[in-house]
């Protein structure tokens, strides 16, 4: 990568969004565009921010105005059960920003994804690589729409050789400022196990999340990679580390439990945030090409990150707002129009200079 290389980070209006912007703002000569319907919850110092939807037709004509190098695309909405609105925003919206990419000349995307496609089986491998079939449960709205997005990248890459692209497979993620669906889990007043199981689990930090992202669009690894903490941990042991009493629930009160209203699929308080078979069956990742081929190394264990957590843990709420997409398109078109004046004028002003 040049450095003087644009960037563009979609969903800065959100929490990894707006991190990894916040974080790539400090790496000396690039300029960071952040994309979002809406404003980052607090202002990141040196982003140049524009407000617009994934989805917006003019989103191509942004990029190659701006003459983006690399897309770290990370407009993702999460839900427990699937959602149209949401399929909307997370499959619809990264096939329009793929599309707009190999039309403007990007030479990179970098997407966010889990270790939750594999699925939870019993039949799976004590490690699944990244050519392990994805067989991720589609009663999860997420892991539905990220089956779905990443089915759609292996036949964009193999139609288009550019923009290459790079997709990081978070194991479930755990930290004291974000809202996941393990976070919630371990949140719960019992975060209760299934009986008869203890599945070896694995978790990655949230620091680390935002480091490996950034990683990822520094240098050039394509492909699938998956990221999760060195240390495996079985799911009774996370649990006592998060600091949470024993209880242990059949596997099929906890399944149904998933079919019942809101109001009446509670532990405690709590609604169970994960699919059964997830706390049930193994699916832990093979870590080799995080190691070897894009040299990432999280800073956390997955014990240090449980202890942390249990010490001091919140979460705010993940909202999808309503989008109205002509003044979207609209506010676009003219955004786009000013830059290339601004463009044209600096480089009237330089010829002027010279």
């Amino acid at each position: 990568m040049s450095p003087e290389a644009t960037i563009l980070v979609t969903g800065v209006g959100g929490t990894w969004g707006a991190r990894v912007a916040a974080r790539l703002v400090r790496e000396a000569g690039l300029h960071v565009i952040g994309l979002d319907s809406k404003p980052p919850a607090e202002a990141i110092e040196g982003l140049d921010f524009v407000m617009a939807d994934v989805r917006n037709p003019l989103l191509g004509e942004l990029l190659r105005t701006e003459q983006v190098d690399t897309v770290c695309h990370l407009a993702f909405v999460e839900t427990i059960r699937p959602s149209e609105a949401a399929f909307d925003l997370n499959v619809t919206g990264t096939t329009n920003v793929l599309d707009a990419c190999a039309g403007a000349g990007v030479r990179k995307t970098v997407l966010k994804s889990s270790t939750a496609v594999y699925g939870a089986r019993p039949s799976n491998d004590a490690f699944l690589t990244e050519g392990h079939a994805l067989r991720g449960s589609k009663r999860s709205g997420t892991i539905r729409d990220l089956m779905e997005i990443e089915a759609f990248c292996r036949s964009f890459s193999q139609r288009t050789p550019q923009p290459a692209v790079t997709i990081l497979r978070f194991a479930s993620i755990v930290g004291t400022t974000v809202d996941t669906p393990m976070a919630r889990f371990l949140k719960m007043r019992h975060a209760p196990s299934l009986l008869g199981f203890d599945p070896r689990m694995q978790i990655i930090h949230e620091e680390d999340v935002v480091e490996a992202l950034v990683h990822a669009v520094l240098n050039d690894i394509h492909g699938a990679i998956n990221v999760a903490a060195e240390d495996v941990i079985p799911l009774n042991k996370m649990r006592g580390l998060a600091g949470k009493p024993s209880l242990a629930i059949p596997h099929l009160l906890a399944y149904w439990s998933r079919k019942l209203p809101a109001s009446a699929r509670h532990w405690g308080n709590d609604a169970l945030p994960i699919e059964p078979d997830y706390l049930r069956y193994p699916w832990v990742a093979d870590l080799h090409r995080m190691r070897e081929e894009l040299g990432f190394v999280p800073n956390y264990k997955a014990e240090d990150t449980l202890r942390e957590f249990a010490e001091r843990h919140h979460a705010a709420p993940l909202e999808l707002g309503p989008i109205g997409m002509t003044r979207d398109e609209e506010h676009l078109r003219d955004l786009i129009e000013q830059r290339r004046q601004a463009k044209r004028q600096r480089a009237e002003d330089g010829g002027e200079n010279e």
